[in-house]
């Protein structure tokens, strides 16, 4: 409960830097030349590395650290919510926190930890960046959960494996212009261990998302994951979000609306319980610090 009216503190206080904010990075190119330019907006289709909560194509450069701070509130609707009790769903809120470093200018690794007890381990690596010699920008991500909750006094047989799970994705982009930017993905998630009442093995998803920049400083972000082989019941549900990025100079805000509480990779593509017409809508946050 603390830890999420701190974090719930945190949201507020970046909300606010935004008027103070540093003018963005990008005003600094009308005094170079068109190359310069060019490549610094292949580079930049996406300004945050999440989309809203897929992956884009935006890799961190070398030596730069990304300090992660990400938040979700409870749903806002329900038949057991009740909205000024739960202020915003702020007493079932979720958090996750966690680094990512540039090993080099395609390839950085990162680690975070999040509410209840998972660990995920990441490793983002590009192949391909939009120029004039190529129409796009091709990233592979992977990721590995580890669910420390499932603890060997509660289930005997457990195994280390058992707490395994992965995804496996290909990110393609294209900046269509300085506004629109637009990207497909491609997702596979693999459990070791699972529910066999509701959940598959193995999950194929083919997302698409995009950005339009409203300023230098704002965009609007939107998302949608299609579960090509979803399990044969009505507990989860295809994710889809919607956000706006806030670059206040120092960091990347983003303010966003999901059907899914879920903030990994696994979960979020694999497990979204939100049925948005009964009421299954999160608010939360993701902010990144560059250090």
């Amino acid at each position: 409960m603390k830890l999420a009216r701190f974090i719930s503190l945190i949201f507020l206080i970046s909300f606010a830097s935004v008027m103070f904010g540093q003018d963005d990075l990008l005003k600094s190119l009308d005094s170079g030349n068109v190359e310069q330019k060019l490549e610094m907006s292949t580079a930049t289709a996406f300004k945050a590395l999440q989309i809203v909560n897929m992956q884009s194509t935006k890799t961190p450069a070398k030596k730069e650290l990304y300090m992660i701070v990400t938040h979700r509130f409870g749903a806002i609707g329900g038949e057991d919510v009740n909205f000024l009790d739960n202020f915003l769903g702020m007493d079932k809120a979720t958090t996750k926190l966690g680094f990512i470093y540039g090993i080099n200018d395609w390839l950085s690794l990162g680690v975070t930890r999040q509410n209840p007890k998972l660990y995920e381990l990441t490793a983002k690596y590009r192949f391909a960046l939009q120029s004039e010699n190529m129409p796009v920008t091709m990233v592979g991500y992977n990721s590995v959960n580890i669910n420390t909750n499932l603890k060997q006094a509660t289930y005997p047989n457990i195994q280390f494996n058992d707490k395994l799970s992965y995804s496996t994705q290909l990110l393609i982009s294209r900046m269509i212009n300085d506004k629109i930017s637009l990207e497909l993905a491609g997702v596979w998630i693999h459990k070791n261990l699972i529910d066999p009442n509701t959940e598959n093995k193995n999950d194929q998803i083919v997302a698409a998302g995009g950005r339009f920049k409203l300023s230098n400083r704002v965009s609007v972000n939107a998302e949608y994951g299609l579960r090509i082989n979803p399990a044969n019941t009505k507990s989860y549900y295809n994710p889809v979000s919607l956000g706006v990025d806030i670059d206040t100079g120092g960091h990347v805000f983003q303010l966003l609306l999901s059907n899914s509480q879920r903030m990994s990779e696994v979960g979020y593509f694999s497990n979204t319980a939100g049925n948005i017409g009964e009421g299954g809508i999160y608010l939360g946050f993701n902010m990144y610090r560059v250090f």
